[in-house]
């Protein structure tokens, strides 16, 4: 109790060099390629200076490379604070892109000039994913001002293309180096609620599908002359419809507790209304319970697939635009108990576990069978016209940190 409460007290006068960070990491756009941006270099380059200035590092840099950006790769760093266990890390992962500012005319404010209105702190990334990131920073700095050594050696790593794949960032880590051990766990805090009692342990699957629907196009007031692929694929997509009745098991740990297949993009078929369309393209998202098999999931749709190519005349083709699957991290995992009574102790909330149908960061460290937990107490305004972080959650997460920090 009483070093909780010194971490407490040196976080507190801590709180302007906090906002000082905030500002001058929002004064730099880390914008991926895809978006119009020359990656995070530059942001990399203000974080490094500060690390240096507080009295951490040696920065490690594992650079991806990336023929699209000036550098010619991207940059993910690590800053290691030493601990009793050298067998063991405990990682804290943020991520130094964010997305771009949307419609101008939206904010109340440049997006790139950090605002404080009271607790409020406003500019692009500010939340997504600052908040994670400075907290780690400082509940590093006040455990080594304190001259606490934590139990597991801390790794506070920060990864590049998180917003748009994470290809150049912990995909590459995870298959290029050997940063990661067998007894490692990580914290993501990029995610959360706005009281802080939510844990994100699991995720479901994604698996994004295209399918094409090939007939034979003719005109409209002929269609005994053509094959409507427009009709076959409409049929396809209530016949799909039964993928929820065939994987209809329940987990009480996602909202909602159920896999979901939803129809969603249609791209245009023919321009004019007197056409019978002889192809046709649509879009299904497959959010999947992890204890359902992925590839069961393809065989049950391929079988639809080929039952109305068979009743209608057409071909179907099916590409995967995405897949991606990891297992959850154990809800009886140490982790969680560690986060739980940080939580406990520093907000005076129970924090419970709850799976999401989103994709994180963090599936990729699970699936290399480190437990992970996706936390943070957020005011979940992220991607969106004037984000906002509160000063009290940047405070108040960095002593959840280094709670976790120094718990056996």
């Amino acid at each position: 109790m009483d070093a909780l409460q010194d971490l407490r007290a040196r976080l507190m006068e801590k709180r302007s060099q906090m906002i000082e960070l905030q500002k001058d990491l929002t004064a730099v756009p880390a914008l991926a390629p895809q978006s119009g941006g020359t990656g995070e270099w530059e942001k990399a380059a203000v974080l490094s200076k500060w690390l240096a200035r507080l009295g951490l590092g040696p920065v490690a840099t594992h650079a991806a490379p990336d023929d699209r950006v000036p550098r010619g790769d991207r940059p993910n760093l690590v800053v290691t604070i030493p601990g009793r266990r050298k067998d063991a890390n405990f990682w804290i992962m943020s991520h130094l892109d964010i997305v771009p500012p949307g419609e101008a005319s939206m904010w109340e404010s440049d997006p790139y000039t950090l605002v404080v209105k009271g607790d409020r702190l406003i500019g692009r990334g500010v939340e997504d994913n600052q908040q994670g990131l400075v907290s780690s920073v400082f509940a590093a700095v006040c455990l080594k001002e304190a001259g606490l050594t934590p139990d597991r050696t801390v790794r506070l790593l920060f990864v590049a293309d998180e917003e748009t794949g994470s290809e150049k960032g912990v995909q590459y880590l995870v298959a290029e180096t050997d940063l990661f051990g067998p007894h490692d766990v990580a914290l993501v805090p990029d995610g959360g609620s706005a009281d802080g009692t939510e844990i994100e342990i699991a995720e479901k699957s994604i698996l994004w599908l295209k399918f094409r629907i090939k007939g034979r196009q003719c005109h409209a007031s002929t269609p005994q002359k053509g094959i409507n692929a427009f009709e076959a694929g409409s049929h396809l997509v209530t016949r799909l419809g039964v993928l929820r009745e065939r994987y209809a098991s329940h987990d009480a740990l996602f909202d909602p507790p159920v896999s979901t297949f939803t129809p969603t993009k249609k791209e245009a078929n023919v321009p004019n209304v007197n056409t019978l369309p002889g192809e046709d393209v649509f879009y299904l998202d497959c959010r999947v319970l992890p204890r359902e098999n992925l590839d069961d999931v393809m065989k049950t749709i391929r079988g639809i697939c080929d039952q109305v190519q068979t009743d209608f005349g057409v071909s179907i083709d099916i590409h995967e635009v995405q897949r991606a699957s990891s297992p959850p991290t154990p809800a009886d995992a140490p982790l969680i108990a560690t986060l739980k009574s940080a939580i406990k102790g520093v907000y005076g909330v129970e924090g419970k576990t709850i799976g999401i149908g989103g994709g994180t960061v963090g599936a990729f460290l699970r699936k290399e069978g480190i437990p992970t937990v996706v936390w943070g107490r957020i005011a979940e305004s992220a991607h969106q016209p004037n984000e906002y972080c509160l000063v009290d959650n940047l405070i108040g997460d960095a002593l959840v940190m280094a709670v976790m920090m120094l718990a056996p």
